[in-house]
């Protein structure tokens, strides 16, 4: 790790986040042009649907997956799923070019057997926001968060293994990739309420690409 740690004081376009955690500027750029068409042909298969959570709340970001399972929420609660509860049929496959810049990143941040069986893919538009979790319905924390951002730009928020901990800001972009794992593999994190505006990809709103090592 000493020699990760010297490239992110030299390499502006990689920044610390926390033990373990490691925000990469732009990483995903380089593969958006395989990504963008794969992502299109998921939500074909499986739109955007707003899931409910276990107390009932309607949640104002978008979801859909693909994967072997995807994650989903209802009354009865939180858990990963390998069939489409809308549709009874599997999720949609994990695109190789997903697959590829996932183990990318991870290996830039220092976890170079990542290898993701699920994507989370999140839809936000303005007004839409994230309060602060953890992902902990995974069977095995030994294994790294991808999250990769797409469209409108958002701000990351960071905190610590309790939701009092202190938060720590970070504007995210288009094509940006934060990754986190090892010490800061359970830290509450969420993305604050989506400012309007016109992404000249996207448009008005804002994908983000979670890739786990679910099942």
């Amino acid at each position: 790790m000493t020699d990760l740690f010297t490239r992110l004081v030299v390499d502006p376009s990689r920044e610390a986040v926390a033990e373990g955690a490691i925000l990469l500027r732009g990483f995903a750029l380089s593969f958006e042009d395989r990504v963008l068409p794969a992502l299109r042909s998921v939500i074909e298969q499986a739109p955007f649907r707003h899931m409910v959570t276990p107390g009932g709340y309607t949640m104002s970001v978008a979801m859909t997956n693909c994967g072997a399972a995807g994650w989903v929420t209802d009354r009865s609660g939180y858990r990963y799923d390998r069939h489409d509860p809308e549709t009874a049929r599997p999720w949609p496959a994990l695109p190789s070019s997903f697959l590829d810049l996932a183990i990318a990143a991870a290996k830039e941040a220092g976890y170079a057997d990542f290898r993701p069986d699920v994507c989370l893919i999140n839809r936000y538009e303005p007004g839409a926001k994230l309060s602060l979790h953890q992902d902990k319905d995974e069977r095995d924390y030994a294994h790294p968060i991808v999250s990769v951002s797409l469209g409108l730009p958002a701000t990351f928020q960071f905190g610590g293994p309790n939701r009092i901990d202190p938060i720590r800001k970070y504007a995210l972009r288009h094509g940006d990739a934060v990754v986190w794992g090892g010490q800061s593999r359970l830290f509450y994190h969420g993305i604050t309420e989506l400012k309007d505006g016109d992404h000249e990809i996207l448009g008005r709103m804002r994908i983000n690409l979670t890739f786990r090592r679910a099942l």
